[in-house]
């Protein structure tokens, strides 16, 4: 009797974790980013890569997919198996923008298993130190002295930057250049080489620009500040009440992925973002409000495919533009 009990017990101790193993893929884990290297979805990607990897014990690589905003990842991830070894930092722009824009091979809700919203940040109007306008107000009337003239980098057609601009413009009454480019990072270095002049960028791409000293922030785009960045102004209180235009990052993974093992991921993703060093690099960024369940991801992504399909049909933003 005594070993009878003696082996169930063995076995229940033993049968926990392989069942805890079972719920996670068994090979390596690519993290795709629709974006190039040192961009604001890279870096959190990056973050969330090293942190999991060893939680989960397995190699945790992201791998850069770049270009039309954000869809050629979405598109390779969609169609990828559902093993758990292929997630994607979905992202505001293949999410909740592109699918307002542009016929996607894709369908943004029912193609992939949300796993978790990772944050939502403002965005940062920035402009190169060269440049002579570095308030909202005088970049109103620079706009308004250079009609078409002043140029405006995002991070590809139909982005959150390239949205952003639209609704500047919108309610400021101007006109201005829009720039697209293959990601933040590529932008970035023609913005403080002086190639463009200004962008809505991602706060996580723009910060470390910002804290350097190479790029200089005007304003930023959520309706209270963030906290790492306090001293910049909203666009609200520059003039521009109701503006808001945020980009946000969250993984998911193929829609065949069990929902057992997006809960399951999910549960160790929240951890990640407990963890204190981590709490401190995306305060840094401005990455905010992330955690929570799958569910409450799908949720999140519902809404703002809504309320960004309204942004493009009002403005009449299109994918060529």
């Amino acid at each position: 009797m005594k070993r009878r009990s003696f082996v169930i017990a063995t076995a229940s101790s033993v049968a926990a974790p392989l069942l805890r193993a079972q719920s996670l893929p068994a090979g390596p884990i690519r993290i795709v980013v629709g974006f190039a290297p040192g961009g604001g979805t890279d870096i959190l990607a990056r973050v969330m890569a090293q942190k999991l990897a060893p939680m989960w014990n397995t190699q945790v690589i992201v791998e850069n997919r770049a270009g039309a905003s954000g869809t050629i990842a979405a598109d390779l991830t969609s169609k990828a198996a559902g093993d758990g070894t292929t997630l994607m930092m979905a992202h505001i722009n293949s999410h909740a923008i592109a699918p307002a824009l542009m016929k996607l091979n894709y369908d943004a809700e029912r193609d992939f298993q949300p796993v978790m919203l990772v944050g939502v940040t403002p965005n940062l109007l920035i402009c190169n130190e060269q440049q002579p306008a570095k308030t909202v107000k005088d970049l109103v009337e620079l706009c308004k002295k250079n009609p078409g003239k002043v140029s405006f980098g995002s991070a590809g057609t139909g982005s959150a930057q390239h949205l952003a601009l639209e609704m500047f413009k919108l309610q400021a009454g101007v006109s201005a250049i829009h720039v697209p480019y293959k990601g933040s990072g590529p932008m970035l270095t023609d913005l403080i080489g002086g190639q463009i002049q200004y962008s809505f960028d991602t706060m996580t791409a723009a910060t470390p620009h910002v804290k350097s000293g190479k790029a200089h922030a005007i304003a930023q785009t959520r309706e209270k500040r963030a906290k790492g960045h306090p001293n910049v102004p909203t666009m609200a209180e520059s003039g521009f009440p109701g503006f808001e235009a945020t980009t946000w990052y969250g993984i998911s993974g193929p829609a065949k992925m069990p929902a057992a093992m997006a809960k399951r991921m999910n549960e160790d993703m929240n951890k990640v973002l407990q963890m204190p060093d981590v709490m401190e690099k995306f305060e840094q960024y401005g990455a905010e409000d992330g955690g929570g369940s799958p569910e409450k991801f799908a949720k999140f992504i519902q809404v703002e495919a809504r309320k960004w399909a309204k942004v493009v049909k009002d403005a009449n933003v299109k994918a060529d533009a």
